[in-house]
């Protein structure tokens, strides 16, 4: 069934946010380019979305809010990151900042990060949406992965119709291009990818130039090296744990350690991939993790693993 464009009005942003509470997906307008929403609290909301976008990897997401009183419920906010939200939200600039305790964004949506990507669009149709939802919503580009990016609804529903719920047209994108992401540590500012705020804004505000990241360890929304990566070291595609080690598995027959999936459910595995790589983490200095299929959400999750394996020495 093909997903209906529809104009925003007071009904269909009602529809929007009954079909995002009950887990769905809402192509919605915003003023860098058309987002795929979802509920950022739901890790099943997160992985339609992965799968509806196609060849998914597991990159922290954007998390879209309403204001700074929401954000705030999310991350903990420095003078200076307040500061920043300020002057430039609404708007299309990214703040990467720590995670709360008690904030609603859910693991899978912070690729398991102790940082939050956070963003107020300036959109009526977007903010009203998001105020209507009243909690964040992930919406990365609303396309097909390795596609280019939507301006206009009918760019969206070429892309991903058939693979969502509703699209919420609200005519031609007015900037065109993604937000520009910084992370904020206290008052060091580190811009993490340009984008439609050009960084001497940016530097004219905070009065001294930004830091540029090498890429390297970088922990942001978009950067494909930005992962959770556990204390423990991890043994991929063990059929069994060694002695002392913690265990991952997956599918029927597991007896030992944690299941992502008894029933053998990729989905179901990646929505528990983080939580339990962090619950095994706390107790073992070594993992092991069982074969996951490479098909489907499996490349995601076996991509993820490989990431959180991988040591520099």
């Amino acid at each position: 069934m093909s997903a209906p464009i529809v104009p925003v009005l007071p009904e269909t942003l009602a529809l929007a946010v009954e079909i995002l509470s009950d887990g769905g997906l809402v192509a919605m307008p915003t003023e860098t380019v058309y987002g795929l929403a979802a509920d950022a609290s739901n890790p099943e909301a997160v992985v339609r979305l992965y799968e509806a976008k196609g060849r998914p990897r597991f990159n922290p997401l954007i998390a879209h809010v309403s204001g700074l009183p929401m954000a705030m419920r999310e991350a903990v906010f420095s003078p200076l990151a307040a500061s920043l939200a300020q002057e430039f939200w609404p708007g299309p600039l990214t703040l990467v900042l720590p995670v709360i305790p008690g904030g609603t964004v859910c693991d899978l949506a912070r690729s398991g990060l102790q940082t939050v990507g956070l963003r107020c669009p300036s959109h009526m149709a977007a903010n009203a949406l998001i105020k209507e939802f009243d909690r964040p919503v992930v919406a990365p580009s609303a396309n097909r992965s390795g596609h280019v990016s939507p301006t206009r609804a009918d760019h969206v529903a070429a892309d991903l119709a058939d693979r969502i719920e509703l699209i919420l047209d609200g005519g031609p994108c007015d900037v065109g291009i993604e937000s520009t992401i910084i992370a904020v540590e206290g008052d060091i500012v580190t811009l993490l990818r340009s984008g439609a705020v050009p960084a001497d804004r940016l530097e004219a505000f905070i009065g001294k130039p930004l830091i540029r990241a090498s890429g390297a360890g970088i922990s942001a929304p978009g950067m494909l090296k930005s992962h959770y990566a556990p204390k423990a070291r991890l043994r991929l595609n063990a059929d069994a744990p060694e002695p002392g080690e913690g265990y991952l598995g997956f599918g029927p027959g597991v007896r030992e350690g944690l299941n992502l999936s008894p029933e053998g459910d990729l989905a179901e595995a990646a929505t528990k991939l983080f939580a339990m790589l962090r619950a095994l983490d706390m107790r073992f200095d070594r993992i092991a993790i069982a074969p996951i299929p490479e098909e489907g959400l499996g490349e995601a999750i076996n991509d993820r693993l490989a990431r959180a394996a991988h040591r520099d020495s």
